[in-house]
């Protein structure tokens, strides 16, 4: 059977993935079935209406991909061991963050390295860097437990801001407790009602805000909040632009304000096996350069 990149269990011998490996359902199960007798063992559960893996299929598959990843990465380590860079470099960014921080900095990145393509997957979901073929992804917040190499670009923090015609016409807050009097436009995180939190001093005041809009959407509330609809807490990275800019204005500046969680950072992660590679770290670097320290979008703020 020929060696081809597994596709995922999920997928496993679904139409499309027949489409992308551009052979005819009945090749594919004749290969299939050389495989399973040569091992001696099934594979695939198959009935009328569907097909699974079995425990050792899913077994192969796994073994299977990291084979073919191991050689994937031979290759690479070869092509970048001497000369310039070259080959696709896959990344996976979070929508705004890459719109906003990412694409302005790919045009002197790609300047720099003309024989390296870059391909941008963006997505605000987690996506899987095995399952998806990604070399470097950027996350935001605390970092779940991986086996995933992380490298901090800049703090991941927010402030509580709203346009200058909102705060002219119903004055700023001066203490977390006077937004219960205030319009606070809500990120929807499920949650039934809306708290944000507010740290000075080793202590933390919990007010519980309501608002004319909620939205599962940040992009939608900054909008909103640059119109004047009212009060909004969002990451530096997105609104210290619009604080530069005049359209929006910093309010309880001395207090660090959050949802209840760790906040964590703006990282960059890659699989174990790819952290040294010669086009992920060159990328890295560029971003973290072009971000800044302290961060551009913090400098207004701090």
């Amino acid at each position: 059977m020929a060696l081809e990149r597994a596709p995922g269990a999920r997928d496993l011998c679904s139409q499309s993935t027949i489409r992308r490996l551009s052979v005819a359902a009945s090749s594919l199960t004749r290969q299939l079935d050389a495989l399973e007798r040569d091992l001696g063992a099934r594979l695939v559960n198959r009935s009328t209406r569907r097909i699974s893996l079995t425990d050792a299929g899913a077994r192969y598959l796994d073994d299977a991909r990291r084979i073919l990843d191991a050689l994937e990465e031979a290759d690479r380590g070869v092509r970048e061991s001497d000369g310039p860079l070259r080959g696709t470099l896959r990344v996976s960014l979070p929508v705004a963050f890459a719109r906003l921080h990412v694409a302005p900095m790919l045009p002197g990145f790609l300047r720099r390295y003309p024989e390296l393509n870059v391909d941008v997957r963006v997505s605000d979901g987690l996506v899987d860097l095995v399952e998806e073929r990604i070399d470097v992804a950027i996350r935001l917040g605390a970092l779940p437990s991986s086996s995933l190499i992380a490298r901090k670009l800049a703090p991941h923090r927010r402030c509580l801001c709203a346009s200058p015609d909102y705060l002219g016409e119903h004055g700023a807050p001066t203490m977390p407790k006077d937004l219960k009097t205030h319009r606070c436009l809500i990120f929807d995180d499920g949650a039934e009602t809306a708290e944000w939190h507010f740290d000075a001093q080793d202590q933390t005041e919990r007010i519980t805000v309501t608002g004319p809009i909620r939205a599962n959407g940040s992009d939608v509330l900054r909008e909103a909040a640059i119109g004047g609809s009212g009060l909004i807490v969002m990451p530096t990275w997105l609104v210290g632009p619009d604080v530069v800019a005049g359209r929006l204005r910093p309010a309880l500046t001395d207090y660090e304000v959050h949802f209840g969680t760790p906040e964590g950072a703006i990282s960059a992660v890659t699989l174990p096996a790819r952290r040294g590679a010669k086009a992920v770290r060159a990328f890295v670097d560029a971003l973290a350069t072009h971000i800044g320290s302290p961060p551009s979008w913090d400098r207004a703020l701090l």
